[in-house]
């Protein structure tokens, strides 16, 4: 029987492995955050110290975001997540002994949770990287979505068993069982042979590999929106994180296996989402979908800060984490589908810092707002903070649909040069055209998309000339920081990209194609 959009990628064996070792290391990881949340309000019941687990599992990845995403695209992924697994398992290894030596205080487990957390930035925009090599491009969005359902089926079952686990032998025991999960990934990535891909430009070095991101980012408007709009979400869906385990073991009065038995129907509302993503996306625009996911959560909010009604606030943890579901996977799809291959772990950095790291901040500022106003007021204000950020989709509008073409097009020649090494520089290329006068305004139009492309792929800096004692030559100038990276920029023009510089290159009225010349800066000795 054939299975249901997205679960149909599960037919790809590799895949399935490592999705299956996936779900049981999330749901360590769900145990965990149960028996870590618990266990701070028993020792520190404030507002805002319980805010701060959420902080400390977030910051991490305003230190080590980027970075990671650099290591994601210059080195074996593999690898990588093979390391940041290994170090999660260590870490969650000494987060048990130290609770069942009694040893465990506020400061320590926060500390604990944050370097717990830098083994989560770097796994995550690696391991969120590997994806798309591991099933065929038409099954992404799929595959995609399957991940965030199967962190999202662990966070219906794993709270459940880890506040049974709690209740039965200590928050110590959710820790150990955690460290356990992390193996079966570990073996999975242990035995994977991954291909050796080939790469005809310089390898990339870290520092540059990050100024690299950073150029792309600034030049990346669908990243820009994605990020602008996860931020904006993640502001007022924050206070759930940060509050909830609050509401549940002081309004509601709950045990630890009440609290895991509440956030496991949040769990189940965002795997009935997985299932009907494809269905939702049929009948609603994307931004119809994110609106109304957005009040969804604004309402579940709504019914902690309102209601006792232990049923009234189960539907709403159904609905909730429907509606989580449908913005994460829709932010996430929108960054995979429109990063190219070589800069999709920085790109996903972008993404993940901008994720995580609005959860730290805002999970403190609602923490703060609780201790002086009180839990219920605090939701309040989250809930109307999150309807306030709709008039946002007009400015940054979202899209899960790929802007082109990002395959390598491969057509740029290798440029003639002298011997030069590669980390000479900076580079100065140039561009000649002929243009007739009177489409002269419609080729400036045209350049934009060309300006946009150089600075994104690696330019410093971009003009456009006009010879003034010549009203049809044009000059396209741009400069790179070294000779090695103008070589990276020939191999990331994408078959986009191309149609981008055909379109600019129909203005040309010469016989012969545009003239490229490409000048080094030289460094005069000492007289």
């Amino acid at each position: 029987m054939r299975l249901p959009e997205p679960w149909a990628v599960l037919h790809l064996r590799l895949f399935m492995a490592l999705w299956s070792c996936a779900l049981v290391s999330n749901i360590g990881t769900l145990m965990q955050e149960v028996g870590v949340t618990w266990l701070m309000t028993s020792l520190d019941s404030s507002p805002i110290m319980v805010s701060l687990i959420q902080t400390a599992e977030a910051v991490p990845f305003f230190l080590l975001a980027l970075p990671a995403g650099a290591l994601a695209d210059i080195l074996d992924r593999r690898r990588l997540v093979l390391f940041s697994q290994t170090w999660m398992f260590l870490l969650a290894l000494l987060l048990g002994v130290l609770t069942f030596s009694n040893l465990m205080t506020p400061a320590w487990l926060l500390i604990l949770t944050a370097l717990l957390g830098l083994g989560t930035a770097l796994n995550g925009p690696v391991y969120q990287a590997i994806i798309p090599e591991l099933v065929p491009a038409g099954h992404l969005s799929g595959a995609i979505a399957l991940n965030s359902a199967g962190f999202n089926l662990a966070r219906a079952v794993g709270p459940g068993i880890g506040g049974l686990v709690v209740a039965a032998a200590g928050a110590g025991a959710t820790f150990l069982l955690n460290a356990v999960s992390f193996l079966g990934v570990m073996l999975v990535l242990y035995r994977w042979e991954r291909p050796v891909r080939q790469n005809v430009a310089p390898a990339e070095r870290f520092v540059g590999a990050m100024r690299a991101g950073i150029r792309y980012f600034r030049h990346a408007e669908h990243l820009q929106s994605v990020l602008v709009r996860a931020a904006a979400f993640i502001l007022g869906a924050s206070a759930f994180w940060a509050l909830f385990p609050l509401v549940v073991r002081f309004r509601l009065d709950f045990s630890a296996a009440g609290y895991g038995l509440l956030l496991g129907c949040f769990g189940v509302g965002a795997i009935g989402m997985a299932t009907l993503m494809p269905m939702v996306r049929r009948r609603l625009t994307l931004e119809a979908m994110v609106a109304a996911a957005t009040v969804i959560f604004a309402s579940t909010l709504l019914a902690l800060a309102l209601s006792e009604n232990v049923w009234l606030i189960s539907g709403s943890m159904l609905s909730g984490g429907a509606a989580w579901l449908a913005m994460l996977t829709t932010f996430n799809t929108s960054v995979q589908l429109n990063a190219p291959e070589w800069v999709r772990g920085r790109a996903l950095a972008f993404y993940l810092l901008v994720l995580f790291g609005s959860l730290a901040v805002s999970s403190a500022l609602w923490g703060g707002t609780a201790e002086r106003f009180g839990v219920p007021t605090a939701l309040l204000l989250a809930a109307g903070a999150m309807v306030l950020t709709l008039p946002l989709a007009r400015r940054y509008p979202l899209s899960d649909v790929s802007a082109g073409d990002l395959t390598p097009s491969g057509h740029w020649p290798i440029p003639a040069a002298l011997e030069a090494a590669t980390e000479d520089g900076p580079v100065f290329v140039t561009v000649e055209y002929r243009i007739d006068p009177a489409h002269a305004a419609r080729f400036i139009d045209a350049m934009e998309g060309m300006r946009r492309l150089r600075l994104r792929d690696g330019g410093l800096r971009w003009e456009l000339l006009s010879d003034m004692s010549d009203g049809g030559r044009y000059v396209e100038a741009f400069l790179v920081e070294s000779w090695a990276e103008h070589l990276r920029q020939h191999a990331r023009v994408t078959v986009t990209d191309r149609a981008v510089e055909n379109t600019v290159r129909a203005y040309h009225i010469g016989t012969a194609q545009p003239k490229v010349q490409h000048f080094m800066a030289m460094t005069m000795p000492n007289r």
